[in-house]
């Protein structure tokens, strides 16, 4: 009895003798939602090597100001406001002398859903295209389109030829088919939606007439006509008037010119005499 008892111990010591040290990151918390701040911190246990450094990232891109050359097992980084824009999926890497080493955390959010116009302006019987795009983590995993109006908001869909609406999950587009001022002018409403909950936002759109274009070219032809046709009539209403004129002085030296050879014929005579 002896004897076995003291080969258990004998093994158990050789057991933990040749036991080797294994690196592990260990991430607290794993996942962050419905908070409005976070600390994320990541540890080092059992390195197998030297640590020479750490970094953090977020969506495999290096955040900037993270790098260090520490030996530390420990690091953490703090997110002061939780939103859209913040989240994402953030890495915590040791570097080490055999290699990097990194865990993930999640930072899950609502979606953020924003139109880059939320004026559109198109021409009557045109295809009108109205776009909706979206960031943060996760992205949407569903897309839907609303036309909002007095009585509601009425759901829009590809079952006719009226809509056509492809999506992918950063960006989603309505295209409208041949554009009716008197039905299709308004507002409409993109909403996104993933796991966690929806946002929407709206866009106005306007229809504009196919001769609205012209207008302002017709407005530069009036104008140069009733300019014409003032001056025409100011013309000739003064051509007369200046006609007569340019007679009279005319005639006036004549009759002068006369005058003055009449009298030098009597001189002469006179003289002569």
């Amino acid at each position: 009895m002896k004897m076995m008892m003291l080969l258990g111990v004998a093994a158990f010591v050789l057991c933990l003798c040749g036991a080797k040290a294994s690196d592990e990151v260990v991430a607290v918390p794993t996942e962050v939602f419905n908070a409005t701040t976070a600390i994320l911190t990541c540890n080092l246990t059992n390195p197998s090597s030297t640590v020479k450094g750490h970094f953090w990232a977020k969506n495999n891109k290096m955040i900037e100001n993270t790098q260090k050359e520490s030996s530390d097992l420990h690091m953490e980084y703090k997110l002061e406001k939780i939103d859209s824009t913040t989240g994402g999926i953030y890495a915590c890497t040791f570097r080490t002398a055999n290699g990097e080493l990194e865990k993930t955390i999640e930072v899950k959010t609502l979606p953020h859903v924003s139109a880059p116009k939320h004026s559109e302006h198109s021409i009557e019987n045109d295809k009108g295209v109205l776009v909706c795009v979206s960031h943060g983590y996760p992205l949407p995993t569903d897309w839907t389109w609303y036309k909002l109006d007095d009585s509601g908001k009425k759901e829009l869909n590809n079952m006719t030829d009226k809509y056509e609406i492809k999506s992918t999950p950063n960006k989603t587009t309505l295209y409208i088919m041949d554009l009716k001022i008197e039905t299709d002018v308004g507002k409409y409403q993109c909403l996104g939606k993933n796991e966690f909950g929806s946002v929407e936002d709206t866009i106005h759109l306007r229809v504009r007439s196919r001769l609205a274009a012209l207008w302002p070219f017709l407005g530069i032809v009036v104008e140069v006509i009733i300019l014409i046709t003032v001056i025409f009539i100011y013309e000739k209403r003064r051509k007369p008037d200046e006609i007569g004129d340019d007679d009279d002085s005319g005639a006036a030296p004549l009759k002068g010119d006369a005058a003055t050879n009449h009298t030098d014929k009597n001189i002469r005579q006179r003289n002569s005499n």
